[in-house]
């Protein structure tokens, strides 16, 4: 077992299976993309273990407060570490998470977008630790997420081959 899925086990976490889209959804593209020493990682939304949108959805301000919206962060960050690891093969390949995008479904008036994105930065930190973990981030709203989910997020990551 690799050292970051000890630290998963050790805090009572699990990855999530791939993201199942609602009936009728056709998604053309890759949730991880690797080219060369960096992942490429697609916009995810905060997912069940079992792949389906994670509830509440909705926007922030409004139907979920920034508690909420930290904990679907959380389990956004899950969602993009298990499609890492099956991408990857092994999560300690990871040698630097370098950027994070974090996007929030934000009722109008709504400006504490980096506390709800916080959920996604403190677990990959806590994963990770500061030296590979460490990332340059922007957490913003907007008008509209797909699926009215609460939370999207993508990456870029540094690897070893």
């Amino acid at each position: 077992m690799s050292a970051t899925e000890l630290r998963l086990n050790a805090l009572g976490l699990t990855l999530p299976q791939p993201m199942k889209a609602p009936p009728g959804v056709v998604l053309p593209f890759r949730f991880v993309r690797l080219q060369g020493s960096r992942a490429f990682v697609s916009g995810h939304a905060p997912t069940h273990a079992d792949g389906s949108i994670a509830q509440p959805c909705g926007k922030l301000g409004r139907e979920l407060d920034v508690a909420q919206g930290y904990a679907a962060a959380r389990l956004t960050a899950l969602a993009v570490l298990g499609s890492l690891q099956r991408a990857l093969g092994d999560l300690d390949r990871i040698v630097a998470w370098n950027r994070v995008f974090g996007m929030v479904n934000s009722a109008p008036g709504f400006n504490q977008q980096p506390s709800v994105i916080n959920g996604f930065s403190d677990l990959i930190l806590e994963i990770f630790g500061q030296e590979i973990g460490g990332h340059a981030r922007s957490a913003v709203g907007m008008a509209e997420l797909p699926f009215d989910i609460p939370v999207e997020v993508e990456a870029e990551v540094e690897i070893r081959a």
